[in-house]
């Protein structure tokens, strides 16, 4: 039980007793994580009662009862309702939820701060990131962290970075990997990871190879084979091609670099994917053209949940794969805006135009 908890300690509201915003939430109440575990899961399964239940191996009646029993407690409605349902937040709830997901990262971080004493190096450590991330440039990481943790569970997910983010921020990951989109997530701090390009490739024989030095005009004359918007850096491309006034005729996109490979080496058009996944030894169907004159270079970032406590083995799993980052600087960024240098120094993972390298 959380007894006798001051929700909103500092916070004062104009008004008579009993009728300015949230006046009452200022008085002592005492409330339970099953109740607050109860309004985040409602928060997050969009209001639908049953998914919450669902989701906190309770009954429907249940949970309909823990978030009554907490908006009784504190006098007011959380919830705006449709008969039974739950339709959205009222105005005090909004503010409500804001301290429940604050108490409940801070539960989460106990147990954390707990285990890191009684068991400093066995875990479970969860890596959200794109596909790229995962097939290229985590594999040596991955590995030397193995044999530096053995007693530490991995667990990839892979996704788009709107789905990591979400991870990320719900506690369901412990880390993000992602060149797109992490860095607008309020509920994140994010830090720059290593920079990286693109490079086109085509098959053998291809004309763009007698090019000497390709130009985006040229280049927009074929078809062409790259990622899906808001991954791996597709962003820098529309830039490249828009900034030029042009509007290249992409005929195909894909998640990942091993598909649009696959279909440049058919014939289908011209691939543009990161620098990192063109292998010569591997891609012995295809040749590679370097784009550091078309593109700009993209961030990977790194991200971990604000206010989220960081177990030492996860500290070191963000520094072995970003060197120049540690915890200082990760814990620094929950009071202050981080200040890194523009070009951060680089990280143990150094991507060339066309090799991943140590």
């Amino acid at each position: 039980m959380l007894s006798r908890t001051k929700l909103m300690p500092n916070r004062s509201f104009s008004g008579p007793a009993g009728h300015g915003k949230m006046a009452c939430l200022c008085q002592d109440v005492s409330v339970n994580f099953q109740q607050l575990r109860s309004v985040r899961e409602a928060l997050r399964r969009d209001f639908n009662l049953t998914e919450v239940a669902h989701a906190l191996d309770a009954s429907q009646p249940g949970v309909s009862r823990q978030i009554r029993e907490l908006e009784d407690e504190l006098g007011v409605a959380i919830f705006e309702r449709a008969g039974k349902r739950l339709t959205g937040l009222t105005e005090p709830g909004r503010e409500i939820v804001k301290v429940v997901e604050r108490l409940l990262i801070e539960q989460e971080n106990l147990k954390r701060a707990a285990l890191e004493f009684t068991s400093h190096d066995v875990g479970r450590l969860t890596i959200a990131t794109t596909h790229s991330q995962a097939r290229y440039a985590l594999l040596p990481v991955i590995q030397a962290f193995r044999e530096r943790f053995p007693g530490v569970h991995l667990n990839l997910q892979q996704g788009a970075p709107d789905y990591i983010a979400a991870r990320v921020a719900a506690g369901q990951a412990d880390i993000g990997i992602a060149s797109e989109g992490l860095s607008h997530d309020e509920r994140l701090s994010t830090f720059p990871g290593y920079r990286w390009n693109h490079v086109i490739v085509v098959p053998h024989g291809h004309r763009l190879l007698d090019t000497e030095r390709l130009s985006l005009h040229e280049l927009g004359r074929h078809p062409l084979i790259t990622y899906d918007l808001g991954l791996t850096g597709r962003s820098s491309i529309d830039d490249a091609f828009a900034r030029a006034g042009l509007a290249p005729d992409i005929v195909l996109t894909a998640m990942d670099a091993d598909v649009i490979k696959t279909y440049v080496a058919a014939g289908l058009g011209v691939g543009i994917i990161a620098s990192v996944a063109f292998n010569p030894e591997e891609d012995r169907q295809l040749q590679s053209i370097a784009s550091t004159h078309l593109f700009k270079a993209n961030m990977t970032r790194v991200a971990v949940r604000r206010g989220a406590y960081l177990r030492d083995f996860t500290v070191a799993f963000i520094e072995m794969f970003a060197p120049h980052l540690n915890r200082g600087i990760v814990t620094q960024a929950e009071a202050a805006p981080l200040v890194l240098p523009p070009a951060p120094l680089p990280p143990r993972i150094c991507i060339s135009e066309n090799s991943l390298s140590r």
